[in-house]
């Protein structure tokens, strides 16, 4: 899925500005992709230990060399304390990336003014191993900013290009949060199992590994996670069974369909916010 490199696709540095959960995870993913960790300069006041060849600054330095491309990774309630000590720093060659959940192009068209290209990513965490999901959208890039951004972003995992910047709302829903929500299942799993009477390391162990293969099956069969799930299911079954809970008045499809409602909710919520 992911697709190693060898060198920046734009020439020049790259920084990160915040280098929490998510930040770190895309910047394991690149340094395992090949990155040169000497192109990477993190601005975080909370000095993270990175690798060797990173440099991490508390804030940006005064004189330092345009970046190439830069990364809002702080949390969204803090753009607007970071903004004034970056903005002034960037060129109109800049490549703006931003993975803060909620906050629109507008948002921060109004407070960077110099770069040319502004990118949204919404990311998730399995880009630390390159099995991410990168969703991108971009009002303000030309081609060769679009192209050197779907490169660097390739090194994580799947890109995939919105076309309306309102379906980021469901896309953060689904695949920003849907990790989370795939490790509550795994716990749940290995509950389940122990409540019935497994010891309780050996179910989540069991749980783990069961979830990791099917994933893997899925991945790479021909036919829909559904038709998978009935050819496993044999009529008068023990799958069938339990798939009956499931499927008992869609309660899955309705759970999981809430739950994703809820989380694009509140990212609409955090983008309304955003906009002042």
């Amino acid at each position: 899925m992911s697709q190693p490199f060898d060198a920046l696709p734009i020439e020049g540095p790259l920084w990160l500005v915040g280098c929490g959960n998510m930040g770190g995870a895309m910047l394991r993913g690149w340094l395992a992709a090949g990155l040169d960790p000497r192109q990477v300069t993190v601005i975080d006041p909370g000095i993270p230990t990175l690798a060797d060849g990173v440099t991490v600054l508390p804030a940006p330095p005064i004189d330092g060399e345009v970046p190439a491309v830069l990364m809002l990774a702080v949390k969204p309630q803090l753009l607007d304390q970071v903004t004034p000590a970056i903005a002034p720093i960037l060129g109109t060659e800049t490549v703006l990336l931003s993975i803060l959940a909620g906050v629109e192009t507008s948002a921060l068209r109004s407070r960077f003014a110099a770069p040319r290209a502004i990118v949204r990513v919404m990311p998730n965490t399995p880009a630390a191993i390159g099995k991410g999901v990168l969703a991108l959208y971009a009002a303000e890039a030309d081609a060769t900013a679009r192209d050197a951004t779907a490169r660097l972003m390739a090194a994580l995992g799947l890109v995939e290009w919105l076309a309306d910047e309102g379906q980021f709302d469901v896309v953060t829903a689904l695949s920003g949060s849907g990790p989370a929500f795939l490790f509550r299942y795994i716990d749940a799993l290995a509950k389940a199992g122990a409540t019935l009477g497994l010891p309780p390391d050996q179910a989540a162990r069991l749980a783990l590994a069961t979830v990791e293969g099917a994933a893997l099956l899925a991945a790479q069969a021909d036919e829909p996670p559904g038709v998978l799930a009935d050819r496993v299911a044999s009529p008068g079954g023990t799958t069938r069974a339990g798939l009956n809970i499931l499927d008992d008045g869609a309660a899955l499809d309705a759970l999981v369909t809430r739950t994703l409602d809820a989380a694009a909710r509140r990212n609409a919520e955090m983008a309304a916010a955003a906009r002042g």
